[in-house]
């Protein structure tokens, strides 16, 4: 997710030192060496001995980067930069709104990464098994950075049920929303499919808002 204009000052961020530099650019060569093989000869077929050889790194470095083969398709570097931009937020904007401002964000941020690379990442979630499994062991750590976000916003406890609640909710959904988008060969608005997402969190479903009695007495009549 190119780099859009962050709420956080650029100068308040320190340049990496050169030894940071050089580990970016050992990740992102490990990253774009198993897209390139995934889009030649399919995602199963890859190993991680391939992966190396091309990258021009040992095996053994690619799983000190990322442990399993699937981090390499699922790790980002957003965590810190959404919970910056949701900590960057006004003290007094409504809480969905600093959601939607922040996943917005986000979505600009997705923009920079080449079209076809987030359709083929959001494919192999939704198609191979071994990658949504290994999503959802991650979403715990993103969940964690998220409530510790809403607690500094709330004051509330991060390791509370309601924060883990709200913030597992949301990462939980944003996965579905890019399922959802897969299975339908990316034919909608993300940005829309998020909002929509957002507001099904934010007020639950239209049948189910109402009056649950109100079944029952429209219901048949016994005798």
């Amino acid at each position: 997710m190119a780099a859009a204009r962050s709420a956080v000052s650029p100068a308040d961020v320190p340049r990496p030192g050169l030894r940071e530099r050089k580990k970016t650019k050992t990740r992102e060569a490990i990253r774009a060496a198993a897209y390139g093989l995934i889009r030649q000869q399919g995602y199963a077929a890859t190993t991680v001995e391939q992966i190396a050889e091309r990258a021009e790194v040992s095996p053994s470095t690619v799983l000190r980067y990322f442990p399993t083969k699937e981090d390499i398709v699922l790790t980002d570097e957003y965590d810190p930069v959404m919970a910056a931009e949701l900590a960057a937020r006004p003290a007094g904007e409504p809480w969905s709104a600093s959601l939607r401002y922040v996943l917005r964000k986000a979505l600009d941020l997705g923009a920079g990464e080449e079209a076809e690379l987030t359709r083929l990442r959001t494919r192999l979630l939704a198609e191979v098994p071994a990658v949504r499994s290994r999503m959802l062991e991650n979403m715990s750590a993103t969940g964690r950075v998220l409530a510790r976000a809403i607690a500094e916003r709330t004051g509330l406890d991060p390791a509370g049920l309601e924060v883990r609640i709200v913030s597992m909710s949301l990462v939980g959904g944003l996965m579905e929303v890019s399922r959802y988008w897969a299975e339908h060969d990316h034919e909608e608005n993300l940005a829309e499919l998020v909002d929509r997402a957002l507001d099904a969190l934010e007020n639950g479903l239209p049948a189910l808002r109402g009056d649950p009695r109100e079944g029952c007495r429209e219901g048949p009549r016994k005798g």
